[in-house]
């Protein structure tokens, strides 16, 4: 079995071969990483953005869950009757705040995988990832089945049936994507 003993740096489109030495072939396993990245010149500073990240299963499903989220927190909170009232709305508060939690943790993610290049291929060999989504995946099931058996129960939802039905669907879809982001994220993590 042939081992390829070097890494090739790619820095600004300039190719260097570095030599990895004292490396033990049987206890190395050969694969490799592409890191696409776009330089944004502004005003004479450039940031670098790892585009490459949305092209990954991983940085998929973030992306579908920080627009999805963006779309549970806009529909809840623009139905949402915004009285004084906050006892017979439980159900909408709930699923507000674990809407909001989770869109900025998402966000947040999704942006430092964007902007750092090496924090995707870091933060995915921690627990961290692991607990977040399965946390996202258990509370965002929680919130969405809170919300769909209070709209099919109550009678006061007749006029905002529709909005909160749909909202509640969109958080139960939001806990399946959760749910795929935990186990890739621990399969990651394990190595497998």
């Amino acid at each position: 079995m042939h081992c390829n003993r070097d890494i090739v740096c790619a820095d600004r489109a300039e190719f260097q071969r570095i030599p990895l030495r004292n490396v033990d072939q049987k206890k190395t396993m050969s694969c490799s990483m592409t890191i696409t990245r776009t330089t944004v010149a502004t005003s004479g500073t450039s940031v670098y953005v790892n585009t490459g990240y949305l092209q990954t299963l991983p940085g998929l499903l973030k992306l579908a869950q920080f627009l999805l989220g963006i779309a549970c927190v806009a529909l809840v909170a623009y139905y949402m009757d915004h009285g004084y009232s906050t006892q017979s709305y439980k159900p909408e508060l709930f699923f507000l705040l674990i809407s909001v939690t989770f869109l900025i943790g998402t966000f947040c993610l999704l942006l430092s995988c964007l902007i750092s290049l090496a924090t995707a291929t870091v933060i995915s060999k921690t627990i961290y990832e692991v607990i977040y989504h399965g946390i996202a995946f258990i509370l965002y099931l929680c919130a969405g089945l809170t919300l769909l058996i209070e709209v099919n129960h109550q009678t006061r939802y007749r006029r905002d049936f529709e909005p909160f039905l749909a909202a509640s669907i969109m958080g139960l879809v939001m806990a399946g994507l959760y749910l795929l982001s935990t186990f890739l994220a621990n399969r990651r993590y394990r190595g497998i």
